[in-house]
């Protein structure tokens, strides 16, 4: 185990069945030995400096029904809402005051956000804090919308692939949702030129070994500029409400 960390961390990648034998064995690495190599990368990028983001919820209504997610279609439980733009610059514009030099526009995939209001939403946001970097994260799209956002003065664009195993996604999402899509949305969006947020839940229901290797090695080859990993945590109003919860050891290991 340690032999492959060590080649990791020497040459940075690693094969399918070398990710699979790091990943089924990772509680029997050293945590402290582990935590101190990933301490000293972390400093080697950013020193020990704290970057703090402005997260705006701007909306909880999606048109999407994902198995896991407390804000899915079929969710009758949840009172929905969505921010109008006046709120929203009021949300930047305090953010601002506190020193926060980036914003986050975050909902579900809301029809009531149609592209044209992001993209006018984003171009305000822009115009009156031009030394700020905005990023959005309200999901898949198709190349002409994320052009216009962009073109707008978005910066950064985050969606978490949530898993690279097609079989693992289909678990976890209804069939109009697919995983080629997904793919496809965060290679456009990094060829258009955004800086692009993936990553996954840990612990999300059917996820092993095998489909966390094909989670490394999609991050290892698509080389996003974010990786976003968190727990899974069941939501009592969803599919998976019985199911078991991510681990905290897991989320620091991985």
């Amino acid at each position: 185990m340690n032999e492959l960390l060590d080649k990791l961390c020497r040459q940075r990648r690693l094969d399918r069945d070398e990710w699979r034998t790091l990943l089924a064995g990772r509680h029997s690495l050293d945590q402290q030995d582990l935590f101190a190599r990933g301490l000293e990368e972390r400093r080697r990028w950013y020193g020990d400096q704290i970057y703090v983001r402005g997260l705006i919820e701007c909306s909880n209504i999606c048109k999407n029904n994902c198995l896991y997610c407390g804000i899915r279609r079929d969710n009758r439980h949840a009172t929905r809402y969505r921010l109008d733009r006046d709120t929203i610059l009021a949300c930047c514009e305090k953010g601002y005051g506190w020193g926060f030099c980036t914003f986050v526009l975050q909902g579900g995939e809301d029809p009531g956000l149609t592209p044209d209001w992001v993209a006018e939403t984003v171009a305000a946001i822009k115009e009156r804090f031009p030394d700020c970097a905005i990023t959005l994260s309200l999901g898949e799209f198709e190349r002409e919308v994320y052009q216009l956002w962009f073109d707008a003065g978005a910066d950064r664009y985050l969606l978490r692939h949530e898993t690279a195993d097609p079989v693992h996604y289909g678990k976890l999402h209804p069939p109009e949702l697919t995983l080629e899509h997904r793919l496809n949305c965060l290679r456009t969006l990094k060829d258009i030129g955004y800086q692009v947020g993936a990553g996954f839940m840990v612990g999300s229901p059917g996820q092993t070994a095998d489909t966390l290797a094909e989670d490394f090695c999609f991050l290892q080859d698509f080389q996003p500029h974010m990786v976003g990993l968190g727990p899974f945590i069941p939501q009592k109003d969803t599919p998976f409400a019985g199911e078991k919860a991510g681990t905290l050891e897991d989320t620091l290991i991985l």
